[in-house]
């Protein structure tokens, strides 16, 4: 009778013993690789482009061209932008 009972305890036992084999990591070089950084394609001004944003030598900050030219009355077109952000900023007077 425990015998009956023994080998039905040791069977579960022997199944809920860890596996031999370690899972992969998480930091293992083919995932890296295969991501690309999320905001890693920032220009020489420090602008994210996959964000939408572009240096404007006008204002002197990385700026979204939608947003520009709602905030300044501009065509949202890239020929009014470039023309905008081409222009640099007039310094103020004293």
């Amino acid at each position: 009778m425990k015998a009956l009972f023994l080998i039905p305890a040791l069977l579960v036992l022997a199944a809920c013993a860890s596996p031999d084999k370690a899972p992969p990591r998480a930091d293992d070089g083919a995932a890296s690789t295969s991501m690309p950084t999320v905001g890693g394609d920032r220009d020489a001004h420090g602008c994210i482009g996959s964000a939408g944003y572009q240096w404007c030598e006008h204002t002197q900050r990385c700026e979204r061209p939608w947003e520009l030219a709602q905030a300044q009355g501009l065509a949202n077109t890239a020929e009014a932008i470039d023309a905008y952000c081409a222009t640099p900023a007039t310094p103020a007077r004293k």
